[in-house]
């Protein structure tokens, strides 16, 4: 016989510890935070130990460190298990998480052949350069870019590299670009949210094409704000093959006679790449198909 405490009480507790918040486990509980406080605080008296430690900011304490992933991959199972049942729902949800710049040049072009195939499924995409905690921001998928960690629960959609483009509008007609044309304007250049990571920079690339001219470079601290700017044309940007590949398509923007400089990978992320609900596979599979067609 199991010896199970009430689940509300469990259920209220693994929130709490998830969000590292009682309003935030209220808010998803559809309940009130003295309801929640209640509910943990009856757990607490059950197990005769204390789980959490109140304040400013909510910690667990070292019983509630032990507890809070078992919990956490049970409640998980227990999902899977219920969506192991029949095909998507009307408005089945899928949460994504990825890079403004990824979301805004790369998937937001394709994302409607998605919805045309898979009206019932809604995506959501949470766009921003910070990591996001999959688990506490409940993120089904994330796309990452940077070098690949043959991690289990990663798969590398594609890698880029880094070329010189710049505005059709400013290019030569005649021939392909060279750096040389643009004497008279300014380098665009962003700067890099991951300090770790040795990005491909300007010097490199003109050290490799052998150019001796001084170049200023304009510095943005957004990407998409550089590659606005490029397509504006104020200037080359040396960016991402990925990023900039609707742009060259279409003829938007032209590539300089130059290098590609190596780049990092663009891989996709899963909490659980064991999950069984459809809708995530559909989406998942979408995605793997869409990077080996944009190569």
């Amino acid at each position: 016989m199991r010896r199970i405490p009430p689940l509300n009480s469990v259920r209220a507790f693994e929130a709490v510890a998830r969000h590292q918040s009682f309003s935030a486990a209220a808010n998803e509980l559809c309940v009130t935070v003295a309801a929640v406080s209640h509910q943990v605080r009856q757990l607490e008296e059950g197990l005769g130990q204390k789980l959490l430690e109140r304040g400013r900011q909510v910690r667990l304490t070292p019983v509630g460190h032990t507890l809070y992933p078992l919990l956490r991959d049970g409640f998980d199972q227990i999902a899977q298990a219920f969506a192991l049942i029949g095909p998507p729902a009307e408005g089945d949800a899928i949460q994504l998480s990825t890079t403004r710049a990824f979301a805004e040049r790369w998937l937001m072009p394709r994302l409607g052949r998605f919805n045309e195939i898979h009206p019932n499924i809604i995506v959501h995409v949470h766009a921003s350069e910070k990591l996001t905690d999959l688990r506490a921001e409940s993120i089904d998928l994330a796309i990452r870019y940077g070098p690949a960690e043959n991690a289990p629960n990663e798969q590398i959609l594609f890698e880029d590299s880094f070329i010189a483009v710049a505005a059709s509008a400013i290019c030569p007609t005649d021939r392909q670009a060279t750096i040389r044309d643009f004497s008279g304007r300014p380098l665009l250049a962003f700067k890099w949210k991951n300090p770790r990571l040795e990005s491909p920079a300007w010097p490199t690339w003109l050290a490799q094409v052998g150019a001796t001219e001084n170049f200023n470079i304009s510095w943005y601290s957004e990407e998409t704000l550089a590659l606005q700017a490029l397509e504006r044309g104020l200037g080359p940007l040396l960016c991402s093959s990925v990023l900039i590949d609707e742009a060259l398509r279409d003829g938007r923007v032209q590539r300089l006679l130059g290098p590609a400089l190596p780049g990092f990978a663009y891989r996709l992320v899963e909490l659980q790449p064991t999950q069984a609900r459809r809708s995530l596979h559909l989406f998942r599979t979408w995605l793997q198909g869409e990077a080996a067609r944009s190569g």
